[in-house]
């Protein structure tokens, strides 16, 4: 997620280079790419969802080569991925200990774990604002990226980024970077809370696909994400996913056209498997109007799909669910408050079933229920699209 902060700046000479190049750069759609060019840049594992344009890149650290690359030098909005590169601006030439004041690790570790926006909104308003990213782009090589457009110098979730430039970000901090950053930045991406700090629910893409170990930091922006649901209290967040942006026209000219500022973004990125041995970018865009669950469905089966040595994947059955504000719970019965509420229409892993309280949704009943291992409860399975009661591919759960 990202919100706005206003503040006064030009656009660097690199969203310039970027701009006079992005004729030259194709935005693939599914099904909208000629068969030639498909053939040479999608893989077939790469399945990716109608009607979304994605940016893929998969980088096996171990061999040294990419496993996935889809269109992996298109610019697309960072979202909040670019908190990435504000947290390595302000660790930059720290000192030999790359020490961390108190009141910068309490900014620091929510932004990079959370998503938290006003953590970000700080250290781009007083460090520079876009000359963070032409920082970044010089000290990192990056190709792709760029401060936000013309008029828009407060925006630092229209940072342009492709792919691949998240890829060796991911490479600095692993490979190259000192210790105490590479730690501090991976520890806490280790520590990815599910519910982000404006409610969203941000285990989506690489956290829903593979089993620990990972890292993510993911980044998601659109009119049609109004409200979290993700908390304890199973209430919606007041604040919309993009408040100020997500109302604001596009830039007019060619910076519109280089980078996508109207469609849906949900992105996921970040590091899967033992020893970090895989480095994943999945960059997406979805239809206007798209709500989040389908979003997060679709950047869920695109990541599933992809050739990422190291990574496992969870044991259990994909379902689509359906009505919104369904409640997660910690047993099979509505007597304990929710744990937290599943984004709406999501796709949800079950891991096995078993009877419970009966919930009635006229005309229906049901007594089954549904265990996620992902969220670590249950939901009735009246929620789930299945034409049966009990789930004919799911095991029944332990002591049922």
């Amino acid at each position: 997620m990202y919100r706005i902060t206003r503040l006064r700046g030009t656009v660097g000479p690199v969203w310039r280079t970027l701009l006079a190049s992005a004729a030259a750069l194709l935005i693939l759609t599914s099904g909208a790419a000629t068969p030639a060019t498909a053939a040479a840049q999608a893989p077939a594992a790469a399945q990716i969802p109608d009607g979304v344009t994605a940016g893929v890149a998969v980088f096996d650290r171990q061999t040294g080569t990419f496993t996935e690359q889809v269109n992996a030098a298109a610019p697309f909005r960072s979202a909040s991925v670019v908190k990435l590169l504000l947290a390595l601006d302000f660790l930059w030439n720290r000192g030999p200990s790359y020490p961390i004041p108190a009141a910068d690790r309490a900014r620091l570790e929510p932004m990079l774990r959370s998503s938290d926006d006003d953590a970000a909104d700080y250290y781009w308003s007083n460090y520079g604002g876009s000359a963070i990213i032409d920082r970044m782009v010089s000290r990192l090589g990056l190709t792709d990226t760029a401060g936000p457009p013309a008029g828009y110098p407060g925006y630092w979730g229209y940072t342009a980024l492709s792919a691949r430039d998240t890829v060796k970000i991911y490479r600095y901090i692993l490979d190259t970077a000192p210790a105490p950053v590479r730690d501090f930045v991976m520890g806490n991406l280790r520590q990815s809370t599910r519910c982000a700090s404006d409610d969203f629910d941000q285990h989506f893409g690489i956290a829903g696909a593979f089993d620990r170990p990972w890292a993510v930091k993911q980044g998601w922006a659109g009119s049609s994400f109004p409200e979290g649901t993700c908390g304890s209290t199973g209430t919606a967040a007041a604040t919309p996913a993009t408040t100020g942006a997500r109302t604001a026209d596009a830039p007019e000219g060619r910076a519109a056209a280089a980078v996508d500022l109207t469609r849906p973004a949900l992105h996921s990125t970040g590091t899967v498997g033992t020893g970090d041995r895989s480095i994943v970018a999945v960059l997406t865009l979805h239809p206007v109007g798209t709500s989040y669950g389908k979003a997060y469905t679709d950047i869920g089966r695109l990541t599933r799909s992809l050739n990422v040595p190291g990574g496992v994947r969870p044991t259990g059955k994909w379902y689509g669910t359906w009505s919104e504000h369904v409640n997660v719970r910690r047993d099979p019965s509505t007597a304990n408050p929710p744990m937290t509420q599943l984004p709406a229409g999501v796709e949800v892993l079950v891991g096995c079933q078993k009877k419970g309280q009966t919930v009635s949704v006229p005309p229906y009943t049901n007594e089954w229920w549904a265990y996620l291992p992902q969220y670590g409860g249950y939901i009735s399975n009246i929620y789930i699209s299945s034409p049966d009661n009990r789930l004919p591919d799911v095991p029944d759960c332990a002591g049922s």
